[in-house]
């Protein structure tokens, strides 16, 4: 089944760091190697049911975490560019959070934080 490795002190690894970390977890989670303690104390989840073949759907919040985001599955999708219709990749994003302790505009721009780095990557591979 699915289980949910904690990535802990994400925020002061590089992003090859993290990335070292849940190929690691992916690893050990195949073979039934993961402890229930790597798999609490958490704070935010990133779930991604695109790899599923997920569009769009709303998370749900895994208490007592504050939040967790959604990743869905790249799709070509008419957009308009310059007065024409194009085909571009798109994936939705979702974010559902606790409002007792995160405050609604500071989610938003979390989300359109993301929505810019997956729009520009190498920005946050260089960590800009």
């Amino acid at each position: 089944g699915l289980v949910v490795p904690v990535v802990r002190d994400a925020d002061q690894m590089s992003i090859v760091d993290v990335e070292r970390t849940i190929t690691d977890f992916g690893r050990r989670a195949r073979d039934g190697k993961v402890g229930i303690e790597e798999m609490q104390g958490g704070t935010f989840t990133i779930t991604n049911g695109g790899v599923f073949g997920s569009l769009v759907s709303t998370p749900i919040l895994n208490a007592p975490q504050s939040g967790i985001l959604g990743m869905h599955r790249i799709e070509e999708r008419p957009v308009v560019r310059n007065g024409e219709i194009v085909a571009r990749p798109m994936m939705y994003l979702a974010l559902s959070y606790d409002h007792r302790i995160v405050d609604g505009k500071e989610a938003v721009t979390f989300l359109v934080r993301v929505k810019e780095a997956l729009e520009d990557p190498q920005r946050l591979i260089l960590e800009l």
